[in-house]
């Protein structure tokens, strides 16, 4: 392990299973997916079996609340100190390139740690490693309780950096077939392919650490935002996982006054890709009520009066449309329910996106009762799904143009939370590397 201040970031020991480990079974997506899906998760259970896997090591938030939540918490750090213990995990000290093809599309990334003294999901904040969407501190506690107790992360954290130039990834690409691979296979249910070799030249390892202390150089970050000295340098902006960076966080500032600052809680492993790649396609993140107890257009036209008006859609792909057709300074959404499909426009909004109107709306109106429970989905066919079921209604909202993110979080702060999505769910990340969290010799 060896840390790098200048860039708040550190090359870390990476464990991954040995050759004997079926990796279609040990890599499993992140789990804060298909959340309204139990037989996705059923059928990873049912893949995976007893073979050596993530899965055993993480529990997927779609059994949040149920009898499995408590049993699973305890279950992840036994199998973590089990995989430690029977040397199924080799540690390698170094970054890994990595490659993500799925839908046709080939996504890159680097993993390394970063330091979470660096770090700082509150609103305003000025760190050079934030958040990009508000944390949900209720959505904590379940993660909090997995990682004081872990003897390893494992990351499904993805963190971007705005590096139009491509100085970041690119001389890794060209050099890949020099480097030795880590791994390489086919992810389960239909989620793609990934690659990983190991970034052991010398020359090539310098040249990550030069092109991200070029990217945060004040003069040339102001000059890049056209801002003031006022802004600090925002080198890494948190794409997915930021309630498990959040959590990461949470701990180490817990256990500082207690291990001093040389403790590897402190650094948190992630994968870095760059906002500019050709692979990577920001979705919107969508919402579905269910036990609606009350027509959310009503508590609309009261919540923004004389601002609000409804058109029908004949269909899905006219409702679609409509949402994403060029517009001037109105906000729309779609409006699913189990009686057809509708397009809301909110005239004068009182915030910058459309995501932005609707989440100010539904964060009281949930509150007070008037629907059982709000979940965050990806894909338009999900959204379109669930929402037509009785008792649900749906809320299909637009993409977010991916050039403008940094701008809008260095300038406005932190985006409402599920403002965007790195993909659909089924792109996702899938855990596959490890990393130690407690010192040499504990488990």
């Amino acid at each position: 392990m060896r840390n790098i201040s200048s860039v708040g970031i550190q090359i870390p020991d990476i464990y991954l299973p040995d050759s004997n480990v079926d990796l279609n079974k040990w890599a499993v997506i992140a789990c804060d997916q298909f959340t309204s899906q139990p037989e996705y998760w059923q059928k990873v259970a049912e893949h995976v079996g007893d073979a050596p896997s993530t899965y055993h090591m993480v529990l997927p938030e779609v059994y949040l609340g149920t009898p499995e939540e408590s049993s699973r918490i305890h279950s992840t750090q036994q199998k973590m100190r089990e995989y430690l213990r029977s040397g199924i995990l080799n540690k390698r000290e170094g970054f890994i390139y990595v490659e993500r093809g799925v839908d046709g599309k080939k996504r890159r990334g680097l993993m390394l740690a970063l330091d979470l003294e660096q770090y700082d999901f509150n609103k305003g904040s000025q760190s050079l490693i934030r958040a990009t969407e508000g944390t949900i501190l209720d959505r904590l506690p379940p993660r909090i309780k997995i990682r004081e107790g872990a003897s390893l992360e494992l990351p499904h954290i993805l963190v971007l950096v705005d590096d139009p130039e491509d100085t970041l990834l690119c001389p890794l690409e060209d050099h890949k077939l020099s480097m030795e691979p880590a791994y390489d296979f086919d992810l389960m249910l239909g989620s793609g392919h990934l690659n990983g070799w190991h970034v052991d030249d010398p020359g090539l390892e310098q040249g990550v650490i030069s092109a991200l202390e070029e990217l945060a150089i004040p003069a040339n970050f102001r000059r890049k935002y056209d801002i003031t000295s006022e802004k600090a340098v925002l080198l890494f902006a948190v794409g997915d996982g930021n309630h498990s960076l959040a959590t990461a966080k949470s701990i180490w500032e817990k256990l500082k006054p207690n291990v001093g600052m040389d403790h590897p809680a402190r650094y948190a492993l992630v994968e870095i890709e760059n906002v500019h790649d050709h692979g990577l396609e920001f979705e919107p993140i969508h919402r579905v009520l269910f036990g609606v107890k009350r027509d959310p257009i009503e508590g609309l036209r009261e919540f923004y009066p004389n601002c609000i008006a409804i058109s029908p859609a004949k269909n899905q792909e006219e409702m679609i449309a409509q949402i994403n057709a060029p517009k001037e300074h109105d906000h729309r959404f779609g409006f699913v329910t189990p009686r057809g499909f509708s397009v809301v426009t909110i005239s004068h909004p009182r915030t910058n996106l459309s995501v932005g109107s609707l989440q100010a709306f539904l964060d009281p109106w949930v509150k007070a009762g008037n629907a059982g429970q709000i979940d965050y989905v990806h894909g338009d066919d999900i959204v379109c799904e669930l929402g037509s079921k009785p008792g649900n209604m749906g809320f299909y909202l637009p993409a977010m143009p991916k050039n403008e993110l940094f701008k809008t979080v260095i300038l406005d702060g932190a985006l409402p939370r599920k403002t965007f999505s790195m993909g659909e769910a089924h792109e996702k990340r899938f855990y596959m590397e490890c990393r130690k969290i407690t010192p040499e010799g504990a488990e």
